[in-house]
């Protein structure tokens, strides 16, 4: 069961639910568990009979639960599925799965206002191990291979290579072709080769159009294709409260760990981001919270990884180490300046946690040992 399984199921009852998030990360299997546990019938937009199925609405009255996997293909999807909503929604329990587009439509101007919940589904992370699999090994596990269920229960590295290659391959040439107004796949390739070669590092636009010959405004419109497929997310920089903070680029951050091209530190650093994004994703969909991911940087180069806010407050500032254990100064810097709640170094090999200077010193597994979606009861 994955981790927001009794949440989608508690949500059915009340509105439409819409599950968003990368290609080949569970929503499908998701989908068919909550089908084996209720009646239903499914849907794929992929599969010409289940299409035209669809378009007929041909489906039973007495059918309670209708699942309509990768619904985003569909150009109208959004105006049918709220006359659809509108018409037959006493009737029937709606869950929507798709790879990319379904966030879209959370922000303002949505005809589809109030009558659906968004749920994002993440890879598997240390907090959500699937069974058998304990913390060293799943951090060994994530470290290499990433949290996509398919090459992390193989766990076997060449089938995982072999996994990745093909899965980018369908995204760029097959999904952002079919939903994207992108012509230059070519240059688009590069961009994210460049990206997978820099995680962890600050983005120049400018720079990175130099790289490629092509628009900054290409750059730009790109990256924000790579975040719509799920590839990758942003982290921007916290410039709220400190006046010598200057307006940073942003960086940029793959959900699949085997994506990254680089060091065991930007693997590890990429691990972290991750993970926190996938908390604080929770939090949202679930509770309703404004969560926001950011990292700091002053005119001194002072910087620390990772600053979580939470409805505009600044709660928790976090430094990334994969085998330095000793307390970074900036982060005790920035520690006596904003005084956040919470202050946390994460070291990947750490065998003993510590606290000093009001930092705690810990390791990813006591670090993530603890997620939101366990603290959190069904029907509260």
């Amino acid at each position: 069961m994955r981790y927001i399984e009794p949440f989608v199921r508690e949500d059915l009852a009340r509105k439409m639910v819409l599950v968003g998030g990368p290609r080949q990360v569970g929503k499908t299997t998701l989908a068919k568990h909550i089908l084996d546990l209720q009646t239903g019938r499914y849907f794929n937009w992929d599969y010409d009979t289940d299409r035209q199925a669809i378009l007929g609405m041909q489906w039973a009255d007495d059918v309670p639960l209708l699942v309509f996997d990768e619904l985003h293909k569909f150009p109208r999807w959004k105006n049918w599925l709220k006359g659809v909503y509108d018409v037959q929604g006493s009737r029937h329990s709606f869950l929507i799965t798709g790879s990319a587009r379904l966030d879209l439509y959370r922000r303002g101007g949505d005809s589809m206002l109030g009558r659906y919940h968004y749920w994002r589904l993440h890879p598997y992370t240390l907090d959500e191990l699937p069974a058998g699999v304990k913390g060293p090994e799943g951090l060994e596990r994530l470290m290499q291979l990433g949290g996509f269920p398919e090459p992390f229960l193989e766990n076997n590295p060449r089938n995982a290579r072999r996994w990745q290659r093909e899965r980018l391959n369908l995204v760029l040439r097959e999904d952002i072709r079919d939903l994207e107004p992108v012509r230059d796949i070519g240059n688009l390739v590069l961009l994210l080769d460049l990206l997978r070669s820099r995680v962890g590092g600050m983005l120049v636009i400018s720079n990175l159009a130099g790289d490629l010959h092509v628009a900054p405004q290409s750059v730009k419109a790109w990256l924000a294709v790579f975040e719509r497929m799920y590839l990758t997310f942003t982290v921007r920089p916290y410039i709220r409260s400190l006046p010598r903070a200057v307006l940073k680029p942003p960086k940029v951050y793959f959900f699949d760990n085997q994506d990254v091209m680089g060091d065991d530190g930007a693997r590890f650093e990429n691990l972290v981001a991750g993970h926190l994004l996938k908390r604080l994703h929770f939090e949202e969909d679930y509770g309703g919270r404004r969560c926001e991911l950011h990292y700091i940087r002053d005119k001194e180069g002072r910087e620390v990884d990772f600053a979580i806010v939470r409805d505009g407050v600044l709660e928790e500032l976090l430094e990334v180490k994969y085998s330095n254990s000793e307390v970074s100064r900036h982060l005790k810097y920035y520690v006596k300046k904003l005084n956040p709640a919470k202050a946390t170094q994460i070291v990947a090999n750490l065998k003993n946690p510590f606290d000093r200077d009001g930092i705690r010193v810990t390791g990813p597994l006591e670090y993530f040992a603890d997620p939101p979606w366990k603290q959190t009861v069904v029907g509260a």
